[in-house]
């Protein structure tokens, strides 16, 4: 059966605005630290919070607000800017206190009569996302005022079958987080080797700690074959017995390491390793934007075209997926071309420093800086270098209106090669990790679709309740503990 809709107020839910007046925070008062998190736009995303930049605001500002501050099972809605972005504040929010900027709106619903997180995927949903388009289409700067905010119509659910309905939903949701997480720990993996063997040195100060203690040459390798496992000497010998294949492979690896170190323009790096600049290591091109008032450039187009926006929204440094798609004669009003894949992106500007490798091939605009690793410095070798030294490539950008770095800037960064089987060695690592990566997003992609279509079916008619939970069961997507 579908529902009958009703209004926000009609709902018992309450929209809460920001304090916006004269104790309003000031740029001075934001810190990297603080009494509360004060949410910005940055914050709360298509995907839900984000807080990996956040800022806060002492007591004593904080004391001045009168309004904005959220409590558990509030939802955030963008009004101003970027709209419509939605945000849940549940227990898994690790700050106590947040309040909203004036961009933002809090829906605040009666729990009595609503399942909050139910709501919030409502409210994520084109059910909601479509009314706002609607209500916002032909505005010059698009924002939606509380006005525009009340004449939201949401379906009329009863509390026991939103409680359904949210836990079909939230079963696909939990599983896409855990997607998530275990993407991220595999970044932490490629990101720790790249550390450990190219900006620490680790493997070459443990051979060299070695050597000064008076150990042999088969004690510097086994210390460096330590550094590199993190496995002690009594794991290293139970891998030699169970995985003499695998133990194998780590000595050789560890053989690769130089035992000294030596001067550079950088201070000391590994001996027999050298300087080089990254614009000599790797092909660095630009991209454009076809004029979007031509639609022979637009409509119908199949060709992977990106925007620094498809990264503002990238959970991992993969690329599997574009906003926005080319036709042939768009691609070619792009001096760059369709660059292939496994190419590294970086946003040039607004903001500088989003990165992802491309797994599909794929056209960029002019926000980006794309570098096409043809020679020795491998894909997954430059994005972990970009990630490490992202410090350095920022420091070398220029701008009044915002930062950007120029294609001319970023190649005579400097940077330290090491010898190709060891860049061969770690490559082979980390591809394999990415390529986990990636598996996972193209899986998660199907979930989204999946869970992002359920809804609307839901609360149509179009599927009922129960044919919903027995296909999720069917697929395993769904417990059957978490069938009320």
């Amino acid at each position: 059966m579908s529902f009958e809709t009703w209004t926000l107020e009609e709902a018992e839910i309450r929209l809460i605005d920001g304090d916006r007046g004269k104790n309003y925070p000031k740029q001075a008062d934001f810190s990297a630290s603080g009494h509360c998190l004060f949410l910005s736009a940055k914050n709360v995303t298509s995907s839900g919070f984000q807080f990996s930049d956040p800022v806060f605001i002492g007591k004593e500002r904080h004391d001045l607000l009168r309004a904005g501050t959220l409590e558990r099972g509030d939802i955030v809605m963008t009004t101003r800017g970027t709209i419509g972005n939605v945000a849940y504040y549940d227990s898994s929010v690790s700050h106590p206190l947040v309040r909203i900027n004036s961009g933002m709106m809090i829906f605040r619903a009666n729990h009595e009569a609503w399942n909050t997180r139910f709501l919030y995927y409502v409210l994520t949903s084109p059910v909601i996302q479509n009314q706002i388009t609607n209500l916002t289409s032909g505005s010059a700067v698009p924002q939606l005022p509380a006005r525009d905010l009340k004449k939201f119509q949401l379906p009329k659910v009863p509390l026991s079958v939103q409680n359904r309905i949210e836990a079909i939903i939230s079963s696909l949701s939990n599983k896409l987080s855990l997607n998530h997480q275990i993407n991220q720990t595999l970044e932490q993996m490629a990101q720790a080797i790249f550390k450990s063997w190219f900006v620490d040195f680790e493997p070459v100060k443990a051979k060299i700690a070695a050597l000064e203690a008076g150990g042999s040459e088969e004690d510097t390798l086994l210390a460096t074959m330590q550094a590199i496992s993190g496995k002690d000497e009594a794991e290293l010998t139970r891998l030699q017995t169970e995985q003499p294949e695998q133990y194998a492979e780590l000595r050789a690896t560890a053989e690769l390491f130089p035992s000294a170190m030596q001067d550079s323009e950088l201070g000391e790096i590994p001996e027999g390793w050298s300087v080089s600049q990254i614009g000599d290591e790797v092909t660095v091109v630009g991209g454009g934007t076809p004029s979007t008032k031509n639609p022979d450039f637009w409509e119908n187009g199949e060709i992977n075209w990106t925007s620094p926006k498809d990264l503002s929204n990238l959970s991992d440094k993969v690329l599997v997926e574009t906003e926005r798609k080319v036709t042939e004669a768009g691609l070619a009003k792009i001096s760059s071309g369709l660059l292939p894949v496994d190419t590294v992106l970086m946003s040039s500007r607004a903001p500088v420093g989003y990165l992802a490798l491309a797994k599909i091939p794929v056209a960029v605009n002019q926000g980006y800086i794309a570098m096409k690793c043809e020679k020795a410095l491998s894909p997954e070798f430059v994005i972990q270098w970009c990630a490490a030294y992202m410090d350095e490539i920022k420091s070398r950008a220029s701008g009044t209106t915002f930062a950007e770095i120029s294609k001319k800037n970023f190649k005579i960064i400097p940077v330290v090669k090491p010898p190709e089987p060891l860049i061969s060695v770690y490559s082979k690592q980390a591809s394999s990790l990415y390529k986990a990566i990636e598996n996972n997003l193209r899986g998660a992609d199907t979930l989204a679709k999946l869970r992002d279509s359920l809804l609307p079916k839901l609360l149509s008619g179009e599927l009922s309740v129960i044919d919903a939970e027995d296909q999720l069961m069917e697929e395993e997507l769904m417990p059957q503990e978490e069938i009320n």
